[in-house]
């Protein structure tokens, strides 16, 4: 919920900007504040020892990242409603399996976004539908090649970092 107090300062097609009061012991500061509908992250599982990662060109990095597909909420649209759409969009694959893991928050201290993650399982291939653009190109790779990226350096995206760490824990306490 919004403080009814917040002053726009921006308005997108994607998010807003707002300055909002906070008050504390010290005082009252004023904070800008990005309000995001939330996204997804999905790790799409093409089998058990092999991960679908995408490489997408990032205009506000002005580099090509390697990560897992994602995508921002329309509108009421449920978080395991997006990620069907997102998996299907950015990589072409449909799933027969979902898993919910826990989400988290993007980048708190200014940012509201709640990404909301997700595994998916025994995918079947199909044609993508990506949006005007979207540059990206879908990489398999083996899991253990995944995480030896983060080690690298080789993928730098928080999300994605965040999600294939947890997962990988996940399936490590599951053997």
């Amino acid at each position: 919920m919004e403080p009814s107090d917040d002053k726009l300062l921006l308005e997108t097609s994607r998010f807003r900007v707002v300055e909002r009061l906070q008050a504390s012991p010290a005082g009252t500061a004023r904070r800008q504040v990005v309000l995001h509908p939330g996204a997804v992250v999905i790790v799409p599982m093409v089998d058990d020892g092999h991960v679908c990662l995408i490489r997408n060109e990032r205009v506000a990095v002005g580099r090509t990242l390697l990560e897992l597909p994602a995508g921002t909420l329309e509108p009421d649209e449920p978080p395991a409603s997006t990620a069907r759409r997102e998996l299907q969009e950015e990589t072409g694959y449909a799933a027969a399996r979902w898993r919910e893991l826990p989400g988290f928050f993007m980048s708190p201290g200014i940012l509201n976004e709640r990404m909301y993650v997700f595994v998916a399982q025994d995918l079947t291939a199909g044609a993508t539908a990506r949006e005007a653009g979207e540059n990206i190109v879908n990489e398999v790779v083996a899991w253990d090649d995944a995480l030896a990226m983060i080690d690298r350096g080789e993928i730098e995206d928080a999300k994605s970092i965040a999600t294939l760490l947890m997962w990988d824990r996940r399936r490590r306490a599951a053997e």
